[in-house]
């Protein structure tokens, strides 16, 4: 899977922005079928950083997210300004 299907947007709801700022955490939209090493390499290869961590979950509305955690060298803030969240 293309790293461009693997991860439709990111999401900057309320709890997105106090998860960059306290856990260093982004939340993206991914592809129902996406796997989380996929998800990893996606974010990996999109946003040259550090991937720790990736969970995902589907919401009540049939759609998956991922919370991608990175690495300390890399605030989730900086990556979110590059993508024009903030």
């Amino acid at each position: 899977m293309d790293s461009n299907q693997t991860i439709k947007y990111p999401l900057a709801t309320e709890k997105a922005v106090r998860l960059m700022e306290s856990e260093n955490k982004l939340l993206f939209e991914i592809d129902l079928k996406a796997k989380k090493q996929e998800v990893r390499k996606a974010v990996e290869d999109l946003f040259k950083v550090k991937v720790l961590s990736v969970n995902t979950f589907i919401t009540p509305h049939g759609k998956k997210r991922a919370y991608v955690r990175l690495s300390n060298e890399t605030p989730a803030i900086e990556v979110a300004t590059q993508m024009g969240l903030m």
